[in-house]
């Protein structure tokens, strides 16, 4: 069997559009799924510009949150059963963890992780998807595999706002949206939601953010005067070692929390007045929004559902397979929110 599929061949390239890529043997633990839909993020788009540092598994078939149905299992899968539709994720959740596949070509092969999503089909290690929770339409459900998750996995998992308390959320891409929606679940006094983009802003209020401001100059000012204690909390997903700066920056002392789950190129530092965390200042990272797929997800759903929350305006741009560096560079230059790939 032969599906298509868009290559990394190498770094600093455009993905390259393949339609004979073979599919292997499935091993124990593995599964194969025919997708429906997949997600496009910023950390796809740091891996194809190199900005993740070396690839040492070209050519690579890249892509790490989808929706599809599964249509053949390997052995000793017992998690799912072939015609079951599921989520892709790339967070490590329950199952056997069967690690990367390599497809043939020709007389090459193509290598791939434990998931991927950029294929019409795609090998995927049991413990890499968790079963479509009910109450979600599979085309949304695509942010279940890395912005849900990550976003609102930070708040309910780390961050876990009081009702009383000022709480801030800094770069409305899908992961910053996500922690927003979350927030609204703890019923903090205040919401705030940072960014450059007035669009991003505006669905930011519409996504139940009580007051937003500008990154710029003119913004920030208006911030401080309106909290001049600063918040008591942040979420940082602009994913630049100055957006982590900038959002310590807006804690209060004595207690602000700053969370971020920007992953900025690498080689590249975070600098920090040490006095600001002798302060009570405390800052720390995110794997995933510290999410168990299997348990949170379900969780995550119903909440959506529980509040009416509009998660599908966090897609804001769909294209096809063919498209795909379109979809990269739109989302290079922030004229999407979270690009989805349908098949």
């Amino acid at each position: 069997m032969k599906i298509s599929g868009a290559v990394l061949e190498k770094t600093g390239q455009p993905l390259i559009i393949h339609h004979d890529i073979e599919i292997p043997k499935l091993k124990s633990g593995q599964l194969l799924v025919k997708l429906s839909h997949a997600g496009v993020c910023h950390s796809q788009l740091m891996e194809v510009r190199g900005k993740r540092g070396e690839d040492k598994f070209l050519p690579h078939l890249l892509g790490h949150e989808g929706v599809g149905r599964v249509v053949e299992i390997g052995t000793d899968v017992v998690k799912v059963s072939q015609g079951d539709n599921v989520v892709l994720g790339w967070i490590k959740g329950l199952g056997l963890d069967a690690g990367g596949c390599q497809y043939q070509q020709g007389n090459r092969f193509i290598n791939s992780g434990a998931v991927t999503a950029f294929s019409t089909y795609a090998v995927v290690s049991e413990n890499r998807v968790v079963k479509l929770p009910q109450g979600i339409a599979p085309k949304t459900a695509v942010l279940l595999g890395c912005a849900l998750p990550t976003g609102a996995g930070i708040v309910l998992n780390q961050l876990k706002p009081k009702q009383n308390s000022t709480v801030g959320v800094y770069g409305l891409g899908g992961i910053g949206l996500s922690a927003l929606l979350a927030m609204n679940h703890f019923k903090p006094q205040n919401i705030i939601a940072f960014d450059i983009e007035e669009n991003k802003l505006k669905l930011a209020k519409e996504l139940g953010a009580t007051h937003c401001y500008s990154v710029d100059e003119e913004g920030i000012t208006q911030f401080n005067k309106d909290f001049p204690l600063g918040l008591d909390s942040i979420v940082e997903a602009a994913g630049k070692t100055s957006t982590i700066e900038a959002a310590f920056s807006l804690i209060k002392r004595g207690g602000g929390r700053c969370i971020f789950a920007s992953h900025p190129p690498v080689g590249e530092l975070i600098k920090l007045d040490p006095f600001e965390l002798i302060c009570g200042k405390s800052i720390e990272g995110s794997w995933g929004g510290a999410t168990q797929p299997d348990q949170d997800l379900p969780i995550i759903v119903d909440i959506i559902n529980k509040y009416q929350l509009p998660v599908e305006k966090l897609l804001s741009n769909e294209y096809s397979l063919e498209q795909i560096n379109q979809a990269l560079d739109d989302i290079e230059q922030r004229k999407v929110t979270r690009a989805v790939i349908t098949f």
